[in-house]
């Protein structure tokens, strides 16, 4: 099976969330966070649960839990790619409906000017 290609969605301004985020979780965080990233760029679509999980509105989320923490990234398939458009820390189960509102606006705006939202890292 190809890899999938993770993409990272840059805002209109040119920054990038998601990365400036990462910056800066803690160490241990980050290096789960990078983990699960690689798995969904190894796995793609076949990535599952407890890893991954289906939202609503073709949004998905990368699962990381840390100690007693919960770390989500959310993303979408576009093409061959995956790109993650949102971010987050909750303490509870689930993800505010506002932050999944947000991830669908940019998987909107990312659908109509691809190219432009697309941030690739290396």
């Amino acid at each position: 099976m190809p890899q999938t290609r993770v993409v990272f969605y840059r805002e209109d301004d040119g920054t990038v969330p998601v990365l400036e985020w990462l910056d800066e979780l803690p160490r241990d965080a980050l290096v789960k966070c990078r983990v699960r990233l690689a798995r969904l760029q190894e796995l793609g679509h076949e990535l599952r649960r407890p890893e991954a999980d289906y939202l609503r509105d073709g949004i998905y989320e990368l699962r990381i839990r840390l100690q007693r923490v919960n770390y989500r990234l959310l993303y979408f398939f576009h093409g061959s790619a995956a790109a993650v458009v949102s971010h987050g820390i909750v303490k509870e189960r689930r993800i505010p409906p506002g932050e999944i509102d947000m991830a669908v606006r940019r998987k909107q705006a990312f659908a109509n000017a691809p190219l432009w939202h697309t941030h690739e890292e290396g």
